[in-house]
């Protein structure tokens, strides 16, 4: 198996090849033929000069397309860090269609990434792409998964695709990505779902840890996501969902028990007796024999990022995921970059018509 040191060296090898073939590109006049179906932000300035973030969009509900380039904006813009922003793109007219599930054009900027960040939902890319993801994930590099990543990729009975083992179902590599790399598949909704939100509780134990630094307001309008208790053994949860009783942060937290549909049969559920984890961090080593950290988060949808708290709990784990938790400052400046109002969470709600260039950083 790959070192950590061969990986590096082939890296280093890829880049001086991408540069001759960029070089080649230029002469021949094709260069950024295909950079209008993706975003890029430059790291201005901050402690993440010279790190490449790679952030995946792809969800029918949540509005990754939405909330990924505010959260990128906001890591290049007060923290320095180059984000690349990849979307779920219609071939006949290069517009961003988050209902297509096979189309994330650009995926290659993960040969170079230092973390990537994905939001997708049952997504079924075709090879060429999806091994991007693959030889990223087995690298050894750092991964932030976000609500749905948990059931990132789903494949159809037909498929033939090598990467099926991704699928959230998958009995090969039991329940696929969300699993065996973040710690935790689809379960079910344990809060009802539009109707009763989300406020984050820091993990008794772990309210030193670094990636909750500052982060004393969490709140969201999406519901907690069931997760099996005890979580696997890698896995070190650091928030807690309290459910609460409607949708808006002044509600109280739901009390008692409720009924619950599941499998065919009824039972009653304590939504917050236990409460389940919505953030956690764990461990995870790929074919490459290196060992990766990963930060999971079953909140994460465009309206979830209204709250400072979270912003401020993604932008921790993006330090501490590329190993500079000690540049974690107090209070991590999350302020919003540009005008940010996010359409709400659901089926086909999404914006229609919006290229990647509509969400550049305007001048």
């Amino acid at each position: 198996m790959a070192t950590q040191r061969q990986w590096r060296i082939g890296r280093i090898l890829s880049n001086l090849l991408v540069l001759g073939l960029i070089m080649g590109f230029t002469n021949l006049g094709l260069m950024g033929e295909d950079s209008d179906l993706w975003v890029v932000y430059d790291g201005i300035e901050g402690p993440g000069k010279g790190k490449h973030i790679v952030l995946i969009s792809g969800d029918e509900e949540y509005r990754s397309e939405e909330g990924l380039p505010q959260l990128a904006k906001i890591l290049a813009k007060h923290h320095g860090f180059k984000c690349t922003v990849h979307f779920a793109i219609d071939p006949k007219d290069g517009t961003i269609n988050p209902a297509l599930v096979n189309n994330i054009p650009g995926l290659q900027a993960l040969e170079t990434a230092d973390l990537m960040i994905i939001a997708t939902r049952f997504r079924e890319l075709p090879d060429t792409q999806m091994e991007y993801i693959v030889r990223y994930v087995d690298s050894g590099r750092p991964i932030i998964g976000m609500r749905t990543a948990t059931h990132a990729f789903r494949y159809s009975k037909e498929s033939h695709s090598k990467y099926r083992s991704y699928d959230f179902q998958s009995e090969t590599w039991k329940e696929g990505f969300g699993r065996q790399v973040l710690g935790e598949t689809w379960i079910a909704h344990h809060g009802q779902h539009g109707v009763e939100s989300t406020r984050g509780i820091i993990v008794e134990g772990m309210k030193d840890h670094p990636i909750v630094r500052g982060c004393d307001d969490i709140w969201g309008p999406t519901d907690v996501y069931e997760v099996r208790l005890p979580m696997c053994d890698t896995c070190q949860p650091l928030v807690l969902g309290q459910v609460l009783s409607g949708m808006q942060p002044s509600d109280p937290p739901f009390v008692g028990k409720k009924v619950r549909k599941g499998g065919g049969t009824e039972f009653e559920v304590a939504p917050n007796d236990p409460m389940m984890p919505i953030a956690w961090i764990k461990k995870f080593k790929g074919e490459d024999g290196e060992t990766s950290r990963i930060f999971t988060t079953t909140m994460g949808a465009s309206e979830d990022l209204l709250s400072e708290g979270l912003r401020r709990l993604l932008v921790n784990a993006t330090y501490w995921g590329v190993g500079m938790e000690d540049r974690i400052p107090e209070r991590a400046n999350v302020d919003l970059v540009g005008k940010y109002s996010p359409t709400g969470f659901g089926f086909n709600k999404y914006k229609v018509g919006l290229k990647p260039s509509d969400y550049a950083l305007k001048p």
